[in-house]
């Protein structure tokens, strides 16, 4: 493997100008600057990230630890985070944990060792390991999820109130078995949405079932499988809850295979939207959220904490609504 000393001799110039263009100092002639990359190029010359960093201290990136990337919700508030990163000087690293601690432990572990300027995450649990960023004072905002005790910068929705409007829509349209498939004990988008399915229900004089609630893994096989378990009750639900996008998908999937009409016979709303929601038939009633500002006011809350590390802790949280479409309303005679 190629050292700077190796670089210094075939640019014909000193280790000292080398580390002067690998950390990107201006004050480094253009022609000079120009052999060092050339002879970094030729050697396949790496820099010791680790080490440039410890140099400089920070870096100019920002790492965003999301759940799944493959989840609409996620790509548009990663793109509400890199637009703010870019207008205040920062570029931005993407790490999908799967909702993994393990994993999750270990890209923690990765971007300390690249001395990012700040993270932002959302967590797979507790607190956890963000501690570790606490105690080394590295900048970071916790994103859709609320974690309880120290200072910690937080960008939530209304999970609750968005699951109380869901579910009393579906009561309100007439169903009385509304089930409610969420996600995994623990994770608290899950158990807030839940507590929303449970206050609407209560609002609307209809009992809680513990039956009729299903804890599944914010994926869609996870939806699917589910939907199909409720589908085996007798009697069966004639409402769903879905509290994720993803979670819907995979539900309306299995009714559409077990040729259960929506909504005649199962009206079917979901947290988040989709793209393609309006479009399929019949179209998708959704709780909406406002994806992109999430990702916005989480960057703009990191920036403010890399600025003046010592102020006082912020939440925000923005609101959801309802868009109401054909998948939740019984066809009149």
């Amino acid at each position: 493997m190629a050292t700077i000393y190796d670089v210094a001799r075939q640019a014909r110039v000193s280790p000292a100008t080398v580390s002067r263009v690998v950390n990107g100092h201006a004050n480094v002639d253009p022609v000079l600057a120009d052999r060092v990359r050339q002879a970094m190029r030729e050697l396949d010359y790496r820099p010791n990230a680790l080490a440039r960093n410890l140099r400089r201290s920070r870096t100019t990136l920002w790492a965003v630890l999301i759940s799944d990337i493959g989840n609409p919700f996620f790509t548009a508030l990663v793109r509400g985070v890199e637009d703010v990163a870019q207008q205040v000087g920062y570029s931005v690293v993407l790490c999908n944990t799967d909702e993994d601690p393990a994993k999750e432990a270990r890209y923690l572990n990765a971007v300390l060792a690249e001395q990012v300027a700040g993270v932002l995450i959302a967590p797979s649990g507790a607190a956890g390991d963000l501690d570790r960023l606490t105690a080394l004072r590295v900048p970071f905002v916790v994103i859709d999820r609320q974690l309880h005790g120290g200072r910690i910068d937080t960008v939530l929705v209304d999970n609750e109130h968005g699951a109380r409007l869901a579910t009393a829509h579906l009561a309100e349209s007439g169903y009385r078995r509304i089930a409610c498939i969420t996600g995994r004990r623990g994770v608290y988008t899950a158990s807030s949405r839940l507590a929303g399915y449970r206050l609407a229900l209560a609002d609307a004089g209809q009992p809680y079932r513990e039956e009729l609630v299903r804890y599944a893994d914010f994926r869609t096989d996870g939806g699917y499988q589910a939907m199909a378990d409720l589908l085996r009750m007798s009697p069966r639900p004639d409402a769903l809850f879905a509290a994720n996008n993803l979670m819907t998908v995979g539900a309306v999937e299995c009714l559409v295979d077990q040729g259960v009409d929506v909504p005649a016979e199962m009206g079917v709303v979901g947290f988040d939207d989709l793209p393609w929601a309006h479009l399929v038939r019949p179209a998708l009633t959704t709780v909406t959220q406002p994806t992109y500002e999430l990702g916005e006011a989480a960057a703009h809350l990191l920036a403010a904490r890399i600025a003046d590390p010592d102020r006082a802790a912020t939440t925000v949280t923005l609101p959801t609504k309802l868009q109401v479409r054909e998948s939740s309303t019984r066809r009149k005679v």
